[in-house]
Order: C-alpha cells, then sequence, then structure tokens
C-alpha cells in the first residue's frame, strides 16, 4: 500500500509565517479538498511568501470570492495588493512571474516551458474530472473512466519517465500541477479499483520523493485518509453510497 507517507495540512483562516523578501498583502481563496487550491499553497510555500489563507464554504461563498470571482465563482482565489487571480495554473504562473527571484518554476527554456505548459492543460481538462467518476458513478460508465484514467497516468508516467522530477532535477511547475492529486490516490484507488503501486511505480516513487524532500508539498497535502473521509461522506450524502 501507498499511505504510509505522513503529511501535515494546516489549519484553515490563519496567516502563514513564511519569509518573505517584501511586504505583499496576499489572501487565498481556498478550500482544504481542493486539488487546485493545493497548487497554489505549494507554489506560494516554494517561494517563501506569507498569506491570510481562507476557506470558503462553497455551499454559501462569501461576497469576496464572489466579487473575486465573478464569472466562474471558484476557489482558488488569491488576491494580491486588492487585486484578485484565479484559475489554479494562471495564480501558479503569476506567483512564479512576480516572484521570479527565488525557486523558479517554469523552465528558461521556451520549448522545456511549452512542454510543461502543454501536460498542466492535459491534467486540467482529463485528470480530475475523469477521476471523480471513479467515485461517483457505476457500471459501464464507470469503467470506462477507470480505463481512460489510466490511460492518462500512463502518458503521464512515461513523460516523467525516469527523472527525478517531470522538469529533471528540480522540482516545478508540472510537479506543482500533478502533486495535488496525490492526496486523492486513496479515494481513487478505494473506488476505481487501481493498484497504484503495481500499475504506476514510477509515479508513486515521484510523488514520495516530492513529499519528502520538499516541504512545500508535505505541508500543503491533506493526509490521504481524510480525503477519502470526505468522498465516503459526499458519496453518502449524494445517495451514491449507503
Amino acid at each position: 500500500m501507498i499511505y504510509h507517507i505522513s503529511t501535515h495540512f494546516r489549519p484553515p483562516s490563519q496567516t502563514h509565517t513564511l519569509t518573505m523578501a517584501k511586504q505583499e498583502q496576499l489572501v487565498l481563496l481556498d478550500y482544504w479538498t481542493s486539488i487546485y487550491g493545493m497548487r497554489v499553497r505549494i507554489a506560494l510555500a516554494e517561494k517563501g511568501l506569507s498569506y491570510e489563507h481562507r476557506q470558503e464554504d462553497l455551499r454559501n461563498k462569501s461576497q469576496l470570492l464572489l466579487d473575486s470571482n465573478p464569472v466562474h465563482k471558484q476557489i482558488p482565489v488569491l488576491i494580491h495588493n486588492g487585486n484578485p487571480i484565479c484559475e489554479s495554473s494562471i495564480i501558479v504562473e503569476y506567483i512564479d512571474d512576480v516572484w521570479k527571484d527565488k525557486a523558479p518554476l517554469l523552465p528558461s527554456d521556451s520549448y522545456a516551458k511549452a512542454r510543461a505548459r502543454f501536460w498542466a492543460d492535459f491534467i486540467d481538462k482529463k485528470l480530475y474530472q475523469i477521476g471523480s467518476k471513479l467515485y461517483t458513478k457505476k457500471g459501464e460508465e464507470h469503467e470506462s473512466s477507470r480505463k481512460e484514467f489510466m490511460d492518462c497516468l500512463k502518458l503521464l508516467e512515461g513523460e516523467l519517465g525516469d527523472k527525478p522530477y517531470f522538469g529533471g532535477e528540480t522540482f516545478g511547475y508540472l510537479d506543482v500541477s500533478l502533486i495535488p492529486f496525490y492526496s486523492w490516490f486513496q479515494a481513487y484507488e478505494t473506488y476505481g479499483n487501481i493498484n497504484f503501486d503495481h500499475e504506476f511505480p514510477k509515479l508513486i516513487a515521484w510523488a514520495k520523493r516530492c513529499i519528502q524532500n520538499k516541504e512545500s508539498v508535505s505541508n500543503s497535502l491533506p493526509d490521504l485518509p481524510k480525503i477519502l473521509g470526505f468522498v465516503q461522506y459526499m458519496r453518502k450524502k449524494f445517495g451514491i453510497e449507503e
């Protein structure tokens, strides 16, 4: 099994006290289970930025969230000196661009940068929606989603190859984009009948490497059993599971 690694999640509604080169007013509107929010937390931690972390009630969204993201009305939103930035990949690129002097996330090479963006877009458009069907659907739709989900992971494992991280020797943008999904692996395994250790050993080794070597990851991801418990609660709530 793959769930012996202990990760830590910071409590909600607190100001992080990481060191910054200069004072900036940063507020993150987020929800603890959000894969996309986790990306932003990791990017902020990589840059050593302090921020106020506000947990949203997604059934009763705050006026600040509705005003900050009037188009999609979704988290995460990063508010920098009063200016809201929406969509996790865009937020991560914004963080990397504004605080470019420390721990660059995107490659400097134009082709490598384009390639990282391509795979991040693939993750956004394919992996989350397909993965959610593993615990919300049954029958033929579930089985077809399971196959498609595994095909996606195989492609990503192929892109990783034998490298320590997706960009090579250094943790970067594509790692930030994918590693939050690891916190959902126990739920995917439970309801998708997937043995990640057997099917995707390189991805599992990469995920463990990220957690063990990067405090930005281990401090930003919730424990896998907590995510599984959340999924079980939601399945009961919506009548998927008795």
